[in-house]
Parts: C-alpha cells; sequence; structure tokens
C-alpha cells in the first residue's frame, strides 16, 4: 500500500506531518475538536464510545492496532468521532480473538486517522494550551488551516441529538427491575451492567416524562454522551419532572445533568479527563477507586453547596480535585462523573450498580 502523506493543523497554526490512515475523507479534509486519551489498550472501546462525537481522538500511546477488532468490542453501532491520531499503527493483528485489521475497521466505518507523526509533542502543545479544534488530511496546510479555525469544537452544540437512538428499543433479562435508559450516547458496557438488574427500556433523549413514566420503571438511568450540558435544556426539564418520581442514576454527561437540573453549575476543563487511570476518592470512606473517564466538562465544586441546591459531594478526582460524584439530599438521586462500567479500563467502581438497585429497592422497588 503506497505511502497517502497527510498534516495535521491546529487552530493556532501548529503543523504536524504524518500519513493518512483509514477512509479518505471529503475533500481531503477530517475536522474536530483534538483531545488525547491514556488509554494503553481498549482503543476499539474508544473510538466506538459516542462521547467523542466532534473530536479527533490522540491516543498516547504508541501502538494500536496490535491486537485487531472484533463485533463484541464495540461500545456503539457505529464511532461517532471524527478522526484517530496516533504514533505507530500495528501492520499484523496478533490476538486470538481478532476478527480484523485496525486500518479495514476504519475503513469500514469511514473513518479517517492520520499515523506516524509525534503524539507527544502533541499531548503536551493541547495540555499545555487545552483542546482545541484542528483538521488532517491530504490537503494542502492553507486549507487544513482554513478548516482547523472555521471548526467550531463542542461548546455550546448539541452533540446528543447526533447520538442518541432514533427509536426507543427493548433489553430483556431476567432480573426483576424495569429501568428506562435515556440514551445520550449510551454505550454497550453500562447495557450489560444494567441489566444485570433488569430489563432496560432504552429511549432517546427527546422522550416525554409521560412515555418514560408509561414503562412503570424501577428508576431511571442517565447515560454518558458527548459535549456541552449547558444547551441540553429539553433534557434538564425532563429530568426536573423525573426526580422524586422514580429513583435516577447518572453518569458522566448524565451526571452533568443532573447536577445543573438540581441547580449546580458546570464549566469547560482544558483538555479534559481521557482515560483509564484517574483515581477518585470516595469521600464516605476515604476508599481510593482507580477509574476510566472520558469528559471535557464538570460540576463546580462551590455549587453543590450554594443556597437552594440539595445536593452533596461525593467523590472527588485526586488529580485535581474535580467534582467526581454527587447525590441528591432530598430526592433518590445521584451520579458520578466516571464510567464505572469501564470498557475499557477497571473494575474498582461497579459497585455503583449495586448502589442503584439498593435505592430502587429502598423506594418502592420489589
Amino acid at each position: 500500500m503506497s505511502i497517502r502523506e497527510a498534516a495535521l493543523v491546529l487552530q493556532d497554526g501548529t503543523i504536524f506531518e504524518g500519513e493518512l490512515i483509514g477512509a479518505d475523507a471529503p475533500k481531503g479534509i477530517s475536522t474536530g475538536e483534538v483531545v488525547f486519551n491514556t488509554v494503553m489498550t481498549g482503543y476499539q472501546e474508544v473510538i466506538t464510545d459516542p462521547s467523542y462525537a466532534g473530536q479527533i481522538i490522540t491516543f498516547t500511546y504508541p501502538h494500536i492496532g496490535n491486537y485487531g477488532v472484533n463485533a463484541v468490542d464495540n461500545e456503539s453501532r457505529a464511532p461517532f468521532c471524527r478522526g484517530v491520531i496516533i504514533r505507530d499503527p500495528a501492520r499484523r493483528a496478533s490476538n486470538y480473538r481478532s476478527e480484523g485489521e485496525f486500518d479495514d475497521f476504519l475503513r469500514t466505518h469511514s473513518l479517517s486517522g492520520i499515523a506516524g507523526l509525534d503524539t507527544r509533542r502533541l499531548t503536551r502543545h493541547i495540555r499545555d494550551l487545552g483542546a482545541m479544534p484542528g483538521a488532517f488530511g491530504v490537503a494542502d496546510e492553507d486549507a487544513l488551516l482554513a478548516a482547523a479555525r472555521a471548526e467550531p469544537g463542542t461548546d455550546g452544540i448539541d452533540l446528543v441529538s447526533t447520538v442518541t437512538c432514533d427509536a426507543p428499543y427493548t433489553v430483556s433479562s431476567d432480573g426483576p427491575r424495569t429501568i428506562v435508559a435515556m440514551d445520550f450516547g449510551i454505550k454497550t458496557s453500562i447495557i450489560n451492567q444494567l441489566k444485570r438488574l433488569g430489563t432496560i427500556e432504552v429511549v432517546p433523549a427527546s422522550t416525554s416524562v409521560a412515555d418514560i413514566m408509561a414503562h412503570n420503571p424501577d428508576g431511571v438511568f442517565l447515560s454518558n454522551g458527548p459535549g456541552d450540558p449547558e444547551p441540553l435544556g429539553y433534557i434538564r426539564e425532563t429530568i426536573s419532572e423525573l426526580l422524586g418520581k422514580v429513583p435516577v442514576f447518572g453518569i458522566c454527561l448524565g451526571h452533568q445533568l443532573l447536577a445543573a437540573t438540581v441547580g449546580a453549575q458546570t464549566y469547560k476543563l482544558p483538555f479534559g479527563h481521557h482515560g483509564g487511570n484517574q483515581p477518585v476518592k470516595r469521600l464516605r470512606d476515604s476508599k481510593v477507586e482507580i477509574t476510566s473517564q472520558n469528559h471535557n466538562y464538570a460540576v463546580t465544586e462551590e455549587s453543590l453547596s450554594a443556597d437552594g441546591v440539595n445536593a452533596e459531594l461525593t467523590h472527588i478526582n485526586l488529580n485535581d480535585n474535580t467534582v467526581q460524584g454527587m447525590r441528591c439530599t432530598d430526592v433518590p438521586a445521584f451520579s458520578v462523573q466516571y464510567h464505572p462500567e469501564a470498557g475499557p479500563g477497571p473494575h474498582d467502581s461497579r459497585y455503583l450498580f449495586d448502589d442503584f438497585e439498593q435505592l430502587m429497592a429502598s423506594h418502592g422497588g420489589n
């Protein structure tokens, strides 16, 4: 296969040279907000996580594709990210679970990537200046710079509407519960964990309270998802009506939306948390969990204790003291910023699904 020379140009004009992998982008240009992820394995799960909608993923681990891909590890029906950036693409997959090559996976999903550039330099640049829009491809550098500067990023944009399911669907289970999962970009591994508790009714993000309650749920789950929680007022209105009617559990974007619904504030982190090695302290007993995370926005700690906000802090990130969990003090609802289902990542936090089961049992469930 011939080498397709390509370049990545950031919005500030910084240029990185490499070679194109995967599919050809329309007009030779892919654009998005450039972020980095620190996981050492799980590249397929990362790429198919809908929370990356609107973003180009830089993998800090240098070797990507070395164990291939398979149908089981997909976290959604298709990748929603805008592209991938890697140092060294594996030329051959070696794993008994492999069903295909990484480059073929990208081509199958019409996803472009750029390889061979200095991902350490790029990561340091993002750490110093923050996540920013960029463009990569085989187009000339002037065209790439213009595309990068025209890319709006993720601020103030409703990305949930681009990833949520088109229609409700049911995931059957032998468990006793009925749980409605609001799909803001839900991951398959989250559904698999919820399925231990009961049947899951997955509904689009715009579903009304009446349609949600028509399922007679024991609990409502607020899923992960991409982008900025601020423009999602229609979802906050739904959550507001649900609170007090049924137990609620939120993860990632679902956590931010629950917090915002009860009056807390959110803000954008400089370069977000994307990786499988974030230490989180559980305040009730000072236990430390190693967690998987993928988010660019966070809840302001001070706002959780503001007048009229009936919530309390439950978890903090030990790297930067950002809010990692909260619970409502007047209604049965709690949430965490990180991913207890951890696909990929550690399993320290899966007890939170059991906490959800206990909350449902203590508020009218069987």
